[in-house]
């Protein structure tokens, strides 16, 4: 029961660590690249081939993936009393780490003579899988978390939920608008809004899983 325990506990705090780590990696990495902008620039793009810091995104990737992978697990365990819905958002947190993660950083987001790469389209796919799947999250736990245990909690899933649609469908709108209308100017403040979105989810639960079983070793 130990063993599973601190499981849990390092799970959650690798869970907040990744989320604190992506931000630091995106602003970081992003003023060693020459006329990079935060707020107009997609995340992708720091990854790609023609990006002077493209190796180190890349692996940041691939590392951020496993390590949420390793989340997934730890937040199956930390719930396994809800089993079905747990394993479910369990497998939601591990498609995102797949996909936003390991994919992202093996399949480079290129783009050659003005059209996108293989590579490109397969960084695509497997990024909308992950966003997807972290969209899809909230409302799973919504059945793992009761209302009646954790009412604010649960109205906050709803809320990320909801800011999560809307701050996607602002950055999909880059594909149907002018380039330089508003909406498509600033794509990468719509990703960024998104990420934050979902990364203040996830460390919320880390968090609860830490006190949770805290709480377990206090018995």
């Amino acid at each position: 029961m130990k063993i599973k325990t601190n499981y849990i506990f390092f799970s959650a705090l690798t869970c907040i660590l990744v989320c604190i780590g992506e931000f630091v990696f995106m602003f970081v990495c992003g003023a060693f690249y020459p006329g990079y902008n935060q707020l107009k620039d997609t995340m992708s793009s720091l990854g790609a081939s023609v990006s002077p810091v493209s190796g180190v995104i890349s692996a940041w990737w691939v590392i951020m993936g496993v390590l949420l992978v390793f989340f997934g697990t730890g937040l199956r365990n930390a719930f396994s009393e809800k089993r079905g819905y747990a394993g479910l958002a369990s497998w939601l947190i591990i498609l995102y780490g797949l996909g936003e993660g390991i994919g992202s950083g093996v399949f480079k987001a290129d783009h050659v003579a003005g059209r996108i790469t293989t590579s490109g389209i397969i960084h695509d796919i497997l990024g909308g899988i992950g966003v997807t799947a972290a969209l899809l999250f909230p409302l799973i736990m919504l059945k793992i978390v009761a209302k009646n245990e954790r009412p604010v909690f649960y109205r906050m899933s709803q809320v990320v939920f909801v800011c999560g649609i809307i701050t996607i469908l602002l950055f999909l709108f880059r594909f149907s608008s002018d380039e330089n209308d508003f909406f498509s100017v600033y794509k990468g403040l719509w990703q960024r809004l998104f990420m934050l979105d979902i990364y203040i989810y996830l460390t919320t639960i880390a968090v609860i899983m830490i006190k949770m079983q805290k709480k377990f070793i206090g018995k």
